[in-house]
């Protein structure tokens, strides 16, 4: 059930920069529709079968990724205009405060992180590989398909053809218009499709056309999804591998470093203007260690050692005093999958306690299906 409170920073644009879909953070992720039953509500919805528009917008894909024009038409004009998927896109009550205690007790939770603990010790060798190949730790790994699906269990009931489509062609007004965003994503689901043998309509996943246990938009499936398991196809749905070798490859190519904390504790300033300049660029790191304590932060000697640059993240929680933290470039990162503080906080905090529950249990047997050369 989608948690309103913070849909808009839950649909992460970042994943139309060519970011992972991740369109998730915000939300609680909707219960996975089996391919063979559509929701009524779906089934009868209408079509965008004999739409000017729809047809041209078809047209217009086929002529620019040099796909089949019947075949783009014939299955644009089986898409359905879905009113769940523009009530669900639609931003938060205004003055809606947003509650990083709140937000995090629905991802830092007993049974997603003893899932998190199964998934870590089942798939253990890949995560090894993944980490080994692209420098990016287990434990963040795990906490983005935590946060995402819950290892799988989430991945969306909507068909991305009918959700790409109204928010293609029917997106609503009262928000910001970004259906040039979701125009190309329709487009990048087409090419996707077209590139993997598969029936468009086949696809399901996010309210927002996010696919898979790691829930890529259609373009970053297409840019940064690998075929890690080595058997010839990527598959974002069914194959862990490869999910975990693409969610690593992602954040490697967002600028991951190996080695580097996510944050550092830090004591905001008690001025309001050195804290307000310091909060400025937001999420971006932009202050060196010593410019934090010149506008009087207080760091850790860990950090007083960091030559790279940080940002101040501010976690709101509701009507109590702001949570802080010192971002370094890797928190930067995480927030490339999800433009969002909050996201990254909760993925940080689930794959570290994912990790202290692999830690304190007996080491267990290898069951993974098949372990990577």
């Amino acid at each position: 059930m989608p948690d309103t409170s913070y849909r808009l920073p839950r649909l992460s644009w970042t994943l139309a920069l060519g970011s992972l879909a991740c369109i998730l953070a915000w939300a609680a992720p909707a219960p996975a529709q089996p391919p063979s039953k559509r929701p009524a509500a779906e089934s009868t919805a209408p079509t965008y079968a004999g739409r000017a528009d729809a047809m041209a917008l078809a047209d217009e894909i086929a002529q620019r990724h040099g796909l089949d024009a019947t075949w783009v038409r014939g299955h644009l004009a089986q898409a359905r205009v879905l009113a769940a998927v523009q009530r669900l896109i639609m931003p938060p009550a205004a003055g809606t405060a947003k509650d990083w205690a709140a937000y995090r007790t629905r991802f830092i939770e007993p049974q997603r992180v003893r899932r998190g603990a199964e998934f870590w010790r089942e798939h253990a060798a890949w995560l090894r590989k993944a980490e080994a190949l692209y420098g990016v730790p287990a434990e963040v790994v795990v906490g983005i398909i935590g946060v995402e699906t819950l290892y799988g269990r989430h991945m969306g009931g909507f068909r991305a053809l009918d959700a790409l489509a109204t928010l293609s062609l029917d997106f609503p007004p009262g928000r910001r218009d970004r259906s040039a965003f979701f125009r190309e994503e329709l487009a990048q689901l087409f090419v996707l499709a077209a590139s993997e043998g598969l029936d468009p309509a086949s696809l399901r996943g996010s309210y927002a056309g996010a696919l898979g246990m790691p829930q890529f938009m259609p373009s970053s499936w297409n840019r940064y999804a690998v075929d890690f398991d080595g058997d010839g196809r990527v598959d974002l749905h069914g194959s862990v591998p490869d999910v975990i070798g693409s969610v690593a490859h992602y954040l490697a190519e967002f600028g991951w470093t190996p080695g580097l904390p996510t944050h550092f504790e830090v004591r905001a300033p008690v001025d309001t203007a050195q804290r307000a300049e310091l909060l400025a660029p937001d999420i971006v790191p932009s202050f060196t260690a010593q410019e934090f304590l010149d506008r009087q932060a207080w760091l850790p000697e860990a950090a007083l050692g960091h030559a790279g640059l940080l940002a101040l993240v501010e976690l709101q929680n509701g009507a109590a005093a702001p949570s802080y933290v010192a971002g370094t470039s890797n928190f930067y990162a995480i927030t490339r999958y999800n433009w969002s503080s909050y996201y990254a906080m909760a993925v940080i905090e689930l794959g570290s306690a994912v990790a202290q529950a692999v830690q304190a249990q007996a080491p267990v047997r290898q069951v993974s299906a098949g372990r990577p050369d």
